[in-house]
């Protein structure tokens, strides 16, 4: 038998082509798309159930203000992502879901929830560090 350590297995990470005019790369692109603290949860719950009312997102998505929310939800629909639906009724009612483009998007955000998910004990951890490095504030 040989004494030699066994290396961890890993897998390579994919390369990102560095040509893409105006980004660095596909993922600096993706990450211009979903800028933001609110945006990749905005996707993550519409991609839960179809089209979703304003006040649903508003509880799923906790704590974003209702101004930081519209912005968001208008940005995300300028981009292409969202698709906002006004039925034109009194009393009004609007719903939002999402395009292809952003059914996409939400569907390459999935393997970043797995990942938080299995690590949530050491993510928990080093938020816990962080908090006491600062002295509990920001």
């Amino acid at each position: 038998m040989s004494s030699t350590p066994s290396k961890p297995i890993s897998t390579p990470v994919q390369a990102c082509t560095p040509t893409l005019p105006g980004f660095t790369c596909g993922l600096d692109a993706t990450l211009r798309v979903i800028a933001g603290k609110w945006k990749p949860l905005i996707l993550y719950f519409l991609a839960q159930g179809g089209p979703t009312r304003y006040g649903e997102l508003r509880r799923a998505v906790r704590d974003v203000s209702d101004k930081m929310l519209i912005q968001q939800l208008k940005e995300l629909e300028a981009d292409g992502l969202v698709k906002r639906t006004d039925y034109k009724e009194i009393p009004p009612r609007v719903d939002y879901s999402l395009t292809p483009l952003g059914l996409s998007l939400a569907e390459a955000l999935v393997p970043l929830c797995t990942w938080g998910t299995e690590n949530l004990d050491e993510v928990t951890r080093v938020f816990a560090r962080r908090e006491a490095g600062n002295g509990g504030g920001r």
